[in-house]
């Protein structure tokens, strides 16, 4: 029997992913479109929640400004390597680590010879795509995989047909513990919103804060545009 959706509460800290879950996976990351509309609602259900909406993404904090622009949300960002305070700027969290140079000229020059296959930098790891190559995925994983057996600073993350090394201590659990630390957040009920793996994790915070997930294959039957649909109505309430 399907769950009920629940509409969001005034009493909510709400935690969203971004890929997958408020924008619609695309076939590289830089062809992902903001539909009209999600903005505002970001602004609305924000304003209702006295500000405590933050995005959580594997993402650069850049690429989430620039998508969202206007709009600089609170958040996680490089799965918990960057956080952003409400009102503050992006800062290293404790899980940031540097990425060894040497291991973008390996994913690069393999890359070069894989049509299809992206290589994308991140500020404290690297992703590498093979939805337009699916032939290659266990080439890729190999050489990704050969990449973090050489530093125990760094962990092998499968991800929508990609595969990604992040520092290993970063996480999407780690920016909602950190900001249900802090108002607007504090004392409220956080909700975390994802769609893959990587947000387990941050559903399980938002469990031992006493709130809840939401998973978006299992909860929201439209898949994103369910998301934003929600949103817009929380926005609207």
């Amino acid at each position: 029997m399907a769950s009920i959706l629940p509409e969001i509460a005034p009493d909510w800290a709400l935690f969203l992913d971004l890929d997958g879950t408020l924008l619609d996976i695309a076939p590289r990351p830089d062809a992902v479109i903001v539909p009209p509309g999600l903005v505002d609602s970001l602004r609305g259900v924000a304003a209702r929640l006295n500000g405590a909406v933050a995005i959580i993404s594997g993402r650069p904090v850049g690429d989430v400004d620039r998508f969202l622009a206007p709009l600089a949300m609170p958040g996680g960002f490089g799965h918990g390597s960057e956080i952003r305070l409400p009102g503050g700027a992006p800062t290293p969290s404790e899980a940031a680590r540097h990425l060894p140079g040497e291991w973008l000229v390996r994913l690069r020059e393999a890359a070069s010879g894989w049509p299809g296959v992206l290589v994308e930098p991140k500020a404290h790891g690297v992703a590498m795509h093979f939805r337009l190559a699916p032939e290659r995925e266990a080439e890729v994983r190999v050489l990704m995989e050969s990449c973090a057996a050489d530093c125990e600073d760094f962990a092998l993350l499968p991800a929508h047909m990609a595969f990604e090394l992040r520092p290993a201590g970063a996480n999407k659990a780690l920016p909602v513990e950190v900001l249900m630390r802090h108002a607007p957040f504090e004392g409220r009920r956080p909700v975390f919103v994802g769609d893959d793996v990587t947000d387990e994790d941050g559903m399980e915070a938002a469990r031992r804060h006493g709130g809840f997930g939401l998973h978006v294959g299992r909860d929201f039957r439209g898949g994103s545009a369910e998301v934003r649909a929600w949103l817009a109505r929380g926005a609207s309430a």
